[in-house]
């Protein structure tokens, strides 16, 4: 039996615990945009028939625009940054890799299904940096060292600091693949749609990898808007970034410390996190606890008409 792994969501089995339907909480234990991309009409094929090659290839351009991906660089879309992270670990012989900080799950369970050995330091084949990193927020320079086998970038938070990404500047580096998904800063974790920007050559094992029609017709419609909307994306920054100071703010003046964090989410030091998340969870305001860090609580940003709630939840 597969050990459930720990992330956010969940809401389901804390509904039981502490009552109420779906309707009645907010769920901030994920970092999704609260305000997602408005979804652009659908055509009725787009559903009826198999995934258009020529639209796929509209939205790899597309995400080569909006990324500025390197001449030289490869660009795959996939169902989700999660099923590319599924396949990685498979592109090179298992030997060790090295993921240093407390951070998104998903990599390390990846790899150690693949028979790689996760390690915190020393050399090793391979090295996994999320930037931002999930939960603290901490961005990664580049600078250090990294090794020759494969690097992978996760930024998967990134569009929220366009000017920060490594996407140009490594985009085309050997062994380099770079993660981006359409879930978080687009607020369309549904809609099931990610990406690999890179070594060319590693981008086309990956693309071998998915099969046939990986993205399905609606999500390439839905990408291709969204990736192409230029205006929204820079309003949706400046409102996200005003949100997570009022989130701030809401929360140091309930004598939380700020620990980390995003414009997408922000990451407390409360002592107590989970006396702090039954506290909110009597409210029906579902947060995000760390297994190995008690102290943590992390939230994401409410939607528009309900910051009421969680202020009356704190």
């Amino acid at each position: 039996m597969t050990t459930p792994r720990d992330h956010g969501g969940g809401l389901d089995a804390a509904m039981p615990h502490w009552g109420g339907t779906r309707a009645d909480w907010i769920d901030l234990s994920t970092g999704i945009n609260p305000s997602p991309f408005p979804l652009p009409q659908i055509p009725s094929q787009a559903w009826a028939a198999l995934p258009d090659t020529g639209a796929m290839a509209a939205l790899e351009t597309a995400a080569r625009d909006f990324w500025m991906v390197p001449d030289g660089a490869g660009v795959v879309a996939a169902p989700g940054a999660s099923a590319l992270i599924a396949r990685i670990p498979a592109l090179f012989a298992p030997g060790r890799v090295r993921i240093e900080e407390r951070t998104y799950n998903e990599h390390a369970a990846a790899f150690s299904q693949s028979g790689w050995e996760v390690v915190r330091d020393g050399p090793a084949e391979a090295r996994v940096v999320v930037h931002p990193n999930n939960p603290t927020g901490r961005m990664w320079s580049g600078e250090d060292d990294h090794p020759r086998g494969l690097t992978i970038i996760d930024e998967s938070f990134c569009d929220i600091a366009p000017d920060d990404t490594h996407v140009p500047a490594r985009g085309a580096e050997p062994g380099v693949v770079i993660l981006k998904s359409l879930g978080k800063f687009w607020g369309l974790a549904g809609l099931r749609l990610g990406f690999a920007i890179g070594d060319a050559a590693l981008i086309d094992a990956l693309r071998e990898m998915l099969g046939p029609w990986p993205v399905s017709g609606p999500a390439l419609t839905v990408g291709h808007a969204a990736l192409t909307d230029i205006d929204w994306a820079n309003r949706t920054r400046q409102r996200l970034s005003a949100d997570a100071a009022r989130l701030d703010e809401l929360m140091q003046a309930k004598g939380a410390e700020v620990a980390g964090g995003t414009a997408l989410f922000r990451l407390y030091d409360v002592g107590d996190a989970a006396a702090w998340q039954d506290r909110l969870a009597r409210g029906r305001v579902w947060s995000r606890v760390f297994p190995y860090e008690p102290r943590w609580l992390r939230l994401g940003l409410p939607p528009e008409d309900r910051w009421d709630q969680l202020e009356a939840a704190l």
